[in-house]
């Protein structure tokens, strides 16, 4: 095994990343400002998988000698109009919504938790407690509700009066 290597194999790689790298992350901003807001959105478990997705070809792209820019940036393109495809149609159906993204979920209501539901989502209740402490609340008795949004965040409703 030759440990030179290991850590440097010649110029020739480190100016393929130099130059498909800038030209491909070029190519990834570009897209993703064609794509909208809605690209750039707080996530739900679909949006994260795109961008994983995204971080993953663009990886490859710029280490793969194999992968031309052409090709990285056609996968690039894919994954952000199929994105865009099914953002398009999930606001204009709601069945085709209810397949891609989760439901919102009642974790407590009036002062009680919902224990089901708490089983279902794998929350404990001392993460809702945080949750309405974080929103200046003292416990559970001040909140009308605490809903489980489809972005994974936490929406604490306290109650009026």
């Amino acid at each position: 095994m030759d440990w030179s290597e290991l850590f440097f194999q010649g110029w020739s790689g480190i100016i393929r990343t130099l130059i498909v790298g800038t030209l491909a992350y070029v190519v990834l901003v570009l897209f993703v400002r064609i794509s909208g807001k809605r690209t750039l959105a707080k996530m739900n478990a679909f949006d994260l998988v795109v961008t994983v997705a995204l971080g993953s070809t663009l990886s490859a792209v710029l280490l793969q000698e194999a992968i031309a820019l052409a090709e990285g940036a056609t996968a690039l393109g894919l994954l952000i109009a199929l994105q865009y495809l099914v953002t398009f149609l999930s606001v204009r159906s709601k069945d085709f919504a209810k397949l891609v993204r989760s439901q919102p979920t009642l974790l407590a209501r009036s002062g009680s938790y919902c224990s089901g539901a708490l089983l279902d989502q794998r929350l404990t209740e001392d993460e809702v407690l945080s949750a309405v402490r974080s929103q200046g609340l003292d416990d559970l008795d001040q909140v009308e509700a605490v809903i489980l949004e489809s972005d994974g965040s936490l929406s604490v409703i306290p109650r009026k009066g």
